[in-house]
């Protein structure tokens, strides 16, 4: 019998191909409400999602037949992983499709902060033309902090090797330090970084984890980079330590407000206080969740998971 496979949000057109050239049977439903897949998922073996809704135990409970969940992406946190995994369901995730990705995409967040390339560009096409008041900093002599010292921050040490910079790594995990960055207590890191990178996943551990006592732990003022979860930085202490100058900048690729599905910010009518500073900033560079959205990376996510979904299956 061939596995079953229903897709609810689309990706690249070679996982679908893949999938069917390894003999697995290809479903897709895109509209469909949680409820209405629900209804059905007890005739599918496998399904992959990016982040349409949480797989919860209710849809889990649901699956009675499922092998596996395979999400193109990062992190795993819209799935209930440990209750997945109790009822035997492997769980399928590609960080490094998107490494090189959301690497590029911090260093250039850097490059422009500390060069106001985007700041001097508005005022450029304004009629404005202030060289002294977009006086730039250098890359080189500076500390770059990482922290989370997984794909994603290996990926982005590695980017920095051009420069003349010390890289210093935290992580939960013992013994991930390389040639690229040395790993050190988060105390060391505070003591000595000038820029923060950002790159762990959404946890219980790592939630509003970035917050006032946090950042005046450092000893320097610092530069912020969040390419990881918006959630983990609590937006209001970013801005009251942007506001005392404890923070001199920020590069925010991801944002509390997000909804789980990353495809739209808050629901609510009105802009949160904190929010719009971020909108009027001078200091500030937004984009919306796509450090790992290339088009290298979309091919090279749903490779990876078509091999990972033949390791288990077949």
């Amino acid at each position: 019998m061939p596995i079953k496979v229903l897709h609810i949000d689309s990706n690249h057109p070679i996982l679908w191909k893949q999938l069917e050239e390894a003999g697995f049977e290809n479903y897709a439903d895109f509209t469909s409400t949680k409820e209405e897949i629900e209804a059905k998922i007890q005739d599918y073996q496998g399904i992959v999602i990016r982040s349409r809704f949480k797989i919860d135990k209710q849809f889990i409970d649901k699956a009675t037949n499922l092998k596996f969940i395979a999400r193109v992406g990062a992190g795993l946190e819209s799935i209930d992983c440990d209750y997945a995994i109790s009822k035997n369901i492997e769980l399928i995730a590609a960080p490094e499709g998107n490494r090189n990705a959301v690497a590029e995409h911090t260093l250039g967040m850097i490059l422009s902060l500390f060069n106001k390339l985007n700041l001097a560009d508005n005022e450029i096409r304004s009629g404005q033309w202030n060289r002294e008041s977009n006086r730039g900093y250098e890359l080189d002599g500076k500390t770059v902090g990482i922290i989370g010292y997984g794909n994603m921050g290996k990926a982005f040490a590695k980017k920095l090797r051009g420069f003349d910079v010390e890289v210093l790594c935290y992580d939960i995990q013992d013994n991930v330090g390389d040639d690229n960055a040395k790993q050190v207590s988060l105390k060391e890191l505070q003591e000595k970084t000038d820029v923060l990178s950002l790159h762990i996943p959404w946890t219980p551990e790592t939630d509003k984890m970035v917050d006032a006592a946090f950042i005046n732990a450092f000893k320097k003022p610092i530069w912020i980079i969040n390419t990881s979860r918006g959630k983990n930085i609590v937006t209001a202490d970013l801005v009251a330590a942007m506001q005392s100058e404890k923070v001199l900048g920020a590069g925010l690729d991801v944002l509390e407000y997000e909804k789980l599905s990353f495809e739209t910010l808050f629901q609510d009518k009105d802009t949160p206080e904190a929010f719009q500073y971020l909108l009027d900033g001078r200091k500030v560079i937004l984009t919306p969740h796509i450090a790992g959205w290339t088009f290298e990376s979309h091919e090279r996510l749903a490779q990876v998971i078509v091999d990972k979904i033949k390791a288990v299956c077949l």
